[in-house]
């Protein structure tokens, strides 16, 4: 069962929230899977949301290469969410630490979650702390840019469909880590 840690109202309305758990079981519009530019799911987050979505989730992928080519930083995939409880899965590459200019990156990849959920008119996102996994981010570092962008994003777009922004961590370990920068941005 995924445990809501803290949430944040914006004052357009729109909510950030760490939670805690399994985004594979997130009742959301959609979810983020950390994908790599070629989008094959093997492991990891992208090996469980492929697992349990069945096998539709990899097919609309290949097909995605197939047709627009690889994926960015900035302008994220999607596809239908398989058996998943979300609509759809949105597959966003995050840099991989040491190669540089890591922070843009994420930040562009962040946004591009954002935007793309607002194109396919979505209320409710959950997504894992992207690049933080076999990517090496660090933790507290990627948290930080993950909440800045979601803030700016919000507060640019007030307009958008995009209402709930769940960041969802597996582990003890991420969701400390998330919690202590949290605290610093906005709770000192």
């Amino acid at each position: 069962m995924n445990i809501v840690l803290v949430e944040r109202i914006f004052p357009t309305g729109q909510a950030l929230q760490i939670v805690q758990g399994d985004i594979t079981t997130e009742e959301v519009d959609a979810i983020v899977n950390a994908a790599n530019e070629h989008l094959q799911h093997g492991g990891g987050v992208a090996g469980a949301i492929s697992k349990k979505g069945g096998s539709a989730i990899q097919r609309e992928s290949d097909e995605w290469i197939r047709t627009k080519g690889t994926v960015s930083h900035s302008h994220p995939a999607w596809t239908l969410a398989g058996s998943l409880p979300a609509k759809y899965v949105i597959h966003a590459v995050g840099p991989v630490w040491g190669d540089g200019d890591e922070d843009a990156k994420l930040a562009s990849a962040i946004t591009g979650i954002l935007r793309v959920a607002d194109e396919l008119k979505c209320a409710s996102l959950a997504m894992p702390a992207i690049s933080t996994g076999i990517f090496g981010f660090p933790k507290d570092r990627a948290a930080g840019i993950i909440f800045k962008s979601v803030n700016t994003y919000f507060g640019a777009k007030g307009d958008s469909t995009l209402k709930l922004v769940r960041i969802v961590l597996f582990d003890d370990a991420s969701a400390k880590i998330f919690l202590d920068v949290w605290k610093k941005m906005w709770e000192d």
